[in-house]
């Protein structure tokens, strides 16, 4: 076959290409001799003879890369000789002609080549579409957990930002929270709060700025609805809202494309406006410079405002969910604090010791969680942990407010009503000596005796006076109250022998059998019933604690405020439970507050104890089995007690 009879198929099909009328909008050019190229947009058409496939491939180099990825498409006209045509197909060959086709049929061939490019494309575009939708879709709902279980609010608004910048490919953005509840939304603050900028650095503070329209924040504030504008800089004439550069100046940076969007509350109420600024072709490149911005910066376009509006409709709600965290914290707050000062009020002699004890034993818990050997090497406390101890702790005597004050309050062994009585009689049995004395001395003078006569019965009064305010002070003495068991019972019991007359008559002892139970005290200044009473502050409080809705992150608070008393010997209060089946958290609490009853200076019934004997007071309570070992040590070796505000002990000992 002559060269000749393919180039003149070529011009001839050239020709007739060129001469349809329904081809004139599209560009036929000849790029190679056996080549025609019909031209449409970035598509191509390419036509040749069956013998450019046999022969000739090297003249479609050119257009391997749009045959690769589907704009180009190769029309044969002319069968070629190599019978792998199912590879021709899958290298963009698209349909084999007649030697010789018709106008017709040549139309219909390269009409169809178009139609099949744009299929190809289309299917590519969805692919792409879908590729990135899914992505999309994956980020969004990897951003709505993330910032649906961010509690605290700074680290949320930071998130918020951070992610919305993500994913539309801002440089820079800000955030700014609605401040007051008036209906008026004009008599409202925005609160500047946070910026985030990739790249300049710059410090920055909090600062509001009343609701207005005449900024971009507050416009969509107002209209809760996005704004989106291609350049701050170059705002429409009548546009209500102005942007001040002077930020821009003073940081060195440009602000131009800004997509600003409302975050609402499941009410839609407007609670915050997210603010993104300077969408950018290369997300890795810096806007050092104006050339940088105009080479980088783009609009945002129509798929980063819906992108940003369904993040900002998640980041509203999970706002408005910390912010209610944060509300109902506070709320907790005040109560436990209102609870703490209804306790001291009860009780003010152990004013501050509920502080305390929960100051030591937060420190205490954090104390164990750096201990790398023994039975709580690996003990870890969460943020939340620490919270439901802080509060046991705080609330571990709220029961005391159901019981009697006066026991509460106890000083002495004696209530000081019963010390009055007591003196009282006292001086009552002194005046009954003292007149049944001159009744003996007038029945001695009656009878004619003289002074040396009565004068024993002066020695007598003397004697018996002496006895009874010697007695008074041993009862003054016994009814101290002490640390450890001890005290002279044996004159108390001497005492209360002893008796005196009333006026009716009677023969009274001089200390009723309660009396002499109170001043038998043998440690500290309760009876044992009053013991029993105090004792049941702990039941009050697992009741009152039990009675609180905490929800799952503080539901132990009763059970370890409940548990403080109880020992491992299982002799403890009130359900005497054994070791294992104390929290750790109450085993803490325990060393605590006995440490804090011992060294407190606040207690007006004893002495502050100093350090060293405090310290030994609990190691005794470590040998009896009453508290744990391990955790005393610990508590020792980081000398908790120092940690403590303003705290006197650190010099103790």
């Amino acid at each position: 076959m002559s060269r000749t009879q393919p180039l003149q198929r070529v011009d001839a099909l050239f020709e007739q290409l060129r001469a349809d009328p329904r081809l004139s909008t599209r560009v036929i050019v000849r790029p190679h001799p056996l080549l025609i190229g019909v031209r449409r947009d970035n598509s191509v058409v390419i036509l040749g003879p069956g013998e450019l496939w046999d022969f000739h491939r090297k003249l479609l180099r050119p257009f391997a890369a749009k045959l690769a990825d589907g704009t180009a498409a190769l029309l044969l006209f002319g069968k070629p000789n190599d019978p792998d045509l199912a590879g021709a197909v899958e290298r963009g060959v698209a349909s084999l002609l007649d030697r010789e086709p018709s106008s017709d049929e040549l139309f219909v061939a390269v009409a169809g080549a178009f139609e099949l490019i744009d299929a190809r494309l289309r299917a590519e575009n969805r692919g792409r579409w879908l590729s990135r939708y899914r992505y999309e879709l994956g980020e969004l709902i990897e951003i709505a957990r993330a910032i649906s279980t961010e509690r605290e609010i700074d680290k949320l608004l930071g998130l918020i930002l951070e992610k919305s910048r993500f994913i539309t490919g801002a440089d820079a953005g800000s955030l700014y929270v609605v401040e007051g509840d008036d209906p008026d939304p004009l008599r409202r603050s925005l609160r500047f709060k946070l910026t985030q900028n990739e790249s300049v650095l710059f410090d920055w503070r909090e600062f509001s700025v009343p609701v207005s329209a005449r900024s971009m924040s507050g416009y969509v504030a107002l209209h809760r609805s996005s704004l989106n504008i291609a350049d701050v800089y170059d705002l429409p004439p009548k546009s209500p809202y102005s942007f001040d550069p002077s930020f821009d100046a003073k940081i060195g940076y440009r602000t131009k494309s800004m997509l600003c969007a409302p975050l609402l509350s499941r009410a839609g109420d407007v609670i915050g406006v997210i603010q993104l600024i300077n969408k950018k072709r290369d997300v890795e490149r810096k806007l050092l410079s104006p050339a940088d911005v105009d080479s980088q910066v783009l609009s945002f376009d129509e798929r980063s405002e819906e992108l940003l509006m369904t993040l900002a409709s998640q980041a509203g709600i999970a706002l408005e969910n910390a912010i209610l965290y944060a509300e109902i914290n506070r709320m907790l707050e005040g109560f436990v604090r209102a609870s703490v000062e209804a306790i001291e009020q009860r009780d003010p002699t152990t004013s501050g010791h509920s502080r305390r004890v929960a100051d030591l034993t937060v420190g205490l818990a954090r104390a164990v969680e750096r201990v790398d050997r023994g039975p709580y090497s690996g003990l870890r406390f969460s943020r939340d942990d620490l919270r439901e101890l802080e509060y046991a702790s705080l609330l571990h005597d709220f029961g005391k407010i159901g019981v009697r004050e006066e026991v509460l309050v106890k000083a002495k062994k004696l209530f000081g009503h019963e010390l009055e009585a007591i003196r009282m009689r006292f001086d009552f049995a002194i005046r009954s000596t003292e007149a049944d004395v001159l009744r003996r001395k007038l029945h001695i003078i009656e009878r004619g005796g003289g002074p040396p006569d009565i004068a024993f019965l002066d020695e007598e009064l003397a004697l018996r006076t002496a006895e009874i305010e010697s007695a008074f002070d041993a009862i003054l003495a016994s009814n101290e109250p002490t640390v450890l068991k001890g005290g002279d019972f044996a004159r108390i019991e001497a005492i209360a022998r002893e008796t005196y007359t009333t006026v009716r008559g009677d023969c009274c002892p001089l200390l009723t059998s309660g009396e002499v139970k109170s001043l038998s005290v043998t440690r500290g200044s309760l009876t044992p019933s009053e013991i029993d009473e105090i004792r049941s502050h702990v039941t009050h409080t697992f009741e009152f604690l039990s009675q609180i809705p905490w929800g799952k992150q503080f539901r132990r608070v009763a059970q370890i405020a409940g548990a403080h008393h109880e020992r491992l010997n299982g002799t403890g209060y009130p359900n005497r439970l054994r070791a294992e089946e104390i929290p750790v958290q109450s085993k803490m609490m325990s060393i605590t507050d006995i440490f804090d009853a011992l060294t407190a200076s606040d207690r007006p019934y004893k002495k502050a104890v100093p350090l060293v004997k405090a310290l030994d007071i609990l190691k005794l309570e470590v040998k009896d089995h009453h508290i744990d070992a391990d955790l005393l040590e610990v508590f020792i070796g980081a000398r908790i007690w120092e940690e403590l505000p303003e705290s006197p002990r650190s010099s103790r000992g």
